[in-house]
């Protein structure tokens, strides 16, 4: 046991005695929720391994970046409801023990769009990472590497489709963000594939934009001078830090497009022979439309609670796609995931693979890719438990017996 250990529990051990908790029960003391956990409790680490899960990263994150890029990663939309809701939305599900069940191994692995994995804990995509740590995507790609989990990289990364591969050693998945003109999405795509891309992950729910209060709250906080890499009388400046733009002649406005329909994907099919996942699905309707308009997969998200004031949570969104797509093709997910038992309940409501994003971003930010690294270890570490005290040593046997509904 280490230090840090054997602090906190000697502070937890003078805080049962203390006046001020008296008649508290123990669970009380240790919520599941850090929110609900004293300050005291919650010392900011300074080694990845002293983490006891991810939120430790988050609190080392904070005090590591400069307001206005904490804010980027903190930030939801309007009254941040949405952000709320795909936590609250865990908490609205229970899972199913099974006794009496051989889990001395458990198997994470799975096959996805002709991709062999060795866990359904993929890393989603997250732009702009060199705001966070001065490696960005490439250490990402590194732990990516070391750890044996899916990349996916976001077409606004600081880093290049060729050059994450190259780190990866494997190819990444590239996600794209659809422009008005559809030129500047073509070279882009045609790129990552002839980079080595398989898969193309379009996002289609950011089209009319979104309110970020808190950003702009934290911005105001943040007193340095950031003209240098922010002049915001030039906006098409931020293309001159997103290599994948370089030569595509993109503007700001092309990030507006609020006129796109499904014919979009028919375009795609014209430039390219990567499969196609559709990233931003939350309801029946789309998510049989996906399906029909010939998506190799729908993914089910809400930008982390970044794009919509719905004040829905992933989380609740999936079994109604899951139903409508019927087993079709893959069902990835991902807004909100913080622990093993999330993933588990993911995977148990028909999710084939588990997305992380402000995660892996906090232990970046924080450590860089020993950070990255930590973050995956830990998450695949409380998947392999907690499947072994529901009863279920493969993935192929996590089903809605698994798990209940309050």
């Amino acid at each position: 046991m280490n230090k840090l250990h054997l602090a906190r529990r000697d502070f937890l051990k003078f805080l049962a005695a203390s006046p001020v908790f008296a008649g508290m029960a123990p669970w009380q003391l240790l919520a599941s929720s850090p929110e609900d956990i004293p300050p005291e409790l919650l010392a900011t680490i300074s080694d990845p391994d002293q983490a006891l899960d991810v939120f430790d990263f988050q609190r080392a994150a904070e005090q590591t970046l400069p307001p206005a890029h904490y804010g980027y990663l903190a930030t939801g939309t309007n009254n941040n409801e949405t952000l709320r809701a795909n936590r609250e939305a865990f908490d609205r599900y229970y899972l199913r023990s099974m006794r009496m069940v051989d889990t001395s191994k458990t198997d994470t692995r799975l096959g996805l769009l002709g991709e062999e994995l060795s866990s359904p804990i993929f890393i989603a995509p997250v732009g702009s990472q060199k705001a966070f740590h001065p490696e960005g995507e490439e250490a990402t790609a590194r732990a990516a590497k070391a750890k044996d989990h899916l990349q996916i990289l976001s077409n606004v990364a600081n880093t290049s489709i060729e050059d994450a591969i190259a780190i990866r050693g494997r190819p990444v998945w590239f996600q794209l963000y659809p422009t008005s003109d559809f030129t500047v999405a073509e070279k882009m795509v045609r790129r990552a594939e002839a980079a080595g891309a398989r898969t193309l992950v379009l996002t289609v729910d950011l089209n009319s934009g979104s309110n970020r209060v808190a950003l702009e709250r934290y911005i105001s906080s943040d007193t340095r001078d950031c003209t240098q890499c922010h002049d915001r009388a030039r906006p098409d400046s931020f293309f001159d830090r997103t290599p994948m733009y370089f030569e595509t002649q993109a503007k700001m406005d092309n990030f507006n497009t609020s006129a796109m329909t499904w014919d979009y994907i028919a375009q795609l099919r014209t430039i390219t022979s990567m499969n196609i996942v559709v990233k931003g699905i939350v309801t029946t309707e789309d998510a049989a439309a996906a399906v029909q308009h010939g998506c190799d997969a729908v993914y089910v998200s809400n930008h982390g609670g970044r794009a919509e004031a719905s004040g829905w949570g992933a989380l609740s969104s999936l079994h109604e796609v899951v139903k409508a797509v019927a087993g079709a093709v893959p069902v990835m997910v991902d807004s909100g995931f913080r622990r093993g038992t999330d993933i588990f309940k993911a995977l148990a409501l028909g999710a084939d693979a588990v997305g992380v994003g402000r995660p892996y971003i906090w232990g970046l930010a924080a450590f860089g890719q020993p950070g990255v690294e930590k973050v995956l270890e830990m998450l695949q570490a409380e998947l392999t438990l907690v499947m072994a005290q529901m009863g279920t040593p493969a993935l192929k046997d996590i089903g809605p017996g698994a798990i209940g509904k309050s």
